[in-house]
């Protein structure tokens, strides 16, 4: 099973995500966990590009292929692999992330990056996602003075403003999404999880 966690920058899914797989694994269950941009070698030096704050002028359409190559790599070495040998996937973003941030963000468009990932991801979509729903701007805050803010956090507030409103209009025509309030503390925002897991016949 492949499940993707998805939400604006500080939304709180790197926190949960890492705490669902602890106990997952605590709970005897086949499950690792990756991430995007990266989850394996190549695809982590693809990110180190992305995300470098030295790299202010890359343009945005090679933004936008660069994210598509580093998820190709990605699912052929890492994702693929660990799915045929029947283990549960977790993932903190995939190509909703694109969508929003690169088709809505940076108004390359959302076709147009469905299309280059339509290419890359070879139909690997998964089973569902979990989306963190939280206004950006408030935890943005607090992230983009950090020494560690990548790139894409330092972004200025109309391109976050604009990334949680392309997330919005997608998930209006998207299927598979669970919202999981994110304003919520931490172990409340968990037990949301555990509960869609169970309900998905996950656990």
């Amino acid at each position: 099973m492949f499940i993707t966690f998805e939400g604006p920058d500080g939304s709180g899914k790197t926190t949960i995500i890492e705490k669902i797989y602890r106990y997952m694994l605590d709970n005897g269950y086949d499950v690792i966990k990756t991430r995007e941009p990266g989850g394996s070698p190549i695809a982590e030096k693809i990110r180190n590009l992305l995300l470098d704050v030295e790299n202010d002028n890359m343009n945005s359409r090679t933004e936008a292929l660069l994210y598509a190559a580093s998820r190709a790599q990605h699912i052929e070495e890492k994702i693929l692999p660990a799915l045929n040998e029947g283990k549960i996937v977790l993932c903190d973003r995939f190509l909703l992330s694109s969508l929003a941030y690169q088709g809505f963000g940076r108004e390359l468009g959302v076709e147009n990056i469905r299309m280059i990932n339509e290419f890359a991801i070879q139909d690997v979509l998964p089973d569902f996602i979990l989306f963190f729903d939280i206004d950006p701007i408030t935890t943005l805050k607090r992230k983009s003075l950090l020494a560690s803010a990548d790139r894409l956090e330092k972004e200025d507030n109309n391109f976050h403003k604009r990334v949680y409103k392309g997330y919005k209009e997608i998930l209006k025509n998207e299927k598979n999404i669970e919202l999981i309030d994110a304003t919520k503390p931490v172990e409340d925002v968990f037990e949301q999880c555990i509960e869609v897991f169970k309900r998905r016949n996950v656990l």
